[in-house]
This record gives C-alpha cells, sequence and structure tokens, in this order.
C-alpha cells in the first residue's frame, strides 16, 4: 500500500510572503548570537544548576522550530495577486458567515494565519471543517460541517470578496 500525503499550499499576498522572508532571514541571521551565547554560558561552569545556559538552550530551540516553520511555509506558498472577485469561496477571501439560530455574523479571512496577522482579522484555515465546507460556496448558499464533538452545524455565506490586505 503507497500513501501519499499532500503538502498543503498556502496562499500568500506578495508583501505576506515578503514580511515572513524577512522574519526567515533575521532569525537565520541570530543564529551565531546564540550559539555564541549557549557557548559563554556553558564556560560559566555546572550546566545541572546553569538557568543562563538553559534559558538560552530554549531559546534556540525555540528559533530552530520557528525557521522550520517559516521554511516550509514558505516552500509550499502559492504568491500572487488576491484571487479573482468571482463571488466563489477560495483562499485568500474575506467571508462573511451567518451561524444557523444566530442572527450575528461573523467575518474572517479564509487563508493563512501568517496572512491575517495583520489585519485584524481571524483566520480560518482553508482545510479546517469550516473552511473546507465553504470552499467552492456563493453568497446566499448554506453548508453543513462537522463540529468537534461530532454535531452537525449549518452556515450561511452572506459575503464573499477577495482579500486586499
Amino acid at each position: 500500500m503507497v500513501t501519499v500525503t499532500e503538502t498543503p499550499v498556502t496562499w500568500l499576498t506578495q508583501d505576506a510572503h515578503d514580511r515572513l522572508k524577512q522574519e526567515l532571514d533575521e532569525h537565520i541571521a541570530r543564529r551565531p548570537v546564540i550559539a555564541a551565547e549557549i557557548n559563554a554560558r556553558r564556560e560559566e561552569g555546572d550546566l545541572k544548576e546553569n538557568g543562563g545556559y538553559h534559558a538560552a538552550r530554549e531559546e534556540q530551540g525555540q528559533l530552530e522550530a520557528r525557521i522550520r516553520q517559516l521554511q516550509e511555509l514558505l516552500r509550499s506558498a502559492k504568491v500572487g495577486e488576491a484571487p479573482s472577485d468571482s463571488g466563489v469561496v477560495q483562499p485568500g477571501m474575506v467571508l462573511t458567515v451567518r451561524y444557523e439560530g444566530d442572527d450575528e455574523t461573523e467575518t474572517f479571512l479564509l487563508g493563512a494565519r501568517e496572512e491575517g496577522s495583520h489585519g485584524g482579522l481571524e483566520t480560518y484555515s482553508p482545510n479546517s471543517p469550516l473552511g473546507k465546507a465553504l470552499l467552492g460556496a456563493k453568497k446566499g448558499e448554506t453548508r453543513e460541517y462537522e463540529l468537534p464533538n461530532g454535531n452537525k452545524a449549518s452556515v450561511t455565506l452572506t459575503s464573499v470578496k477577495p482579500y486586499t490586505g
């Protein structure tokens, strides 16, 4: 049996891609600084009781994890302009929805969290249950999706427009 895993594509504007690339470059440039800090703390003596050494190692671990995350995100990113205003839900669109039994609406970006992090919008992944249910929907359509507890929920799309940043 062969298992194929698809790398999810993340839609990013050029600005978001550039911002994430700059963050990655800054983190990579910090590697020698943290390595020097670890070496300096190591020379202080007993590593079991050396809080500075352990803090520097923890910082190094967090930095490396973020570098790997950014590298993978940028490797799988689709960079370009916002999707066309076709009225059909796709990644990179700002959606307004109304949940069944609720008069309130919710507006969010369907895309990568990094894309919406500067726009003040809540961001939902296209791979989330709600995101998957809404992909391909048009204004006025009602879609059903599964909640984490196994129940079903219905949501009506009231607005769809491209994200402009």
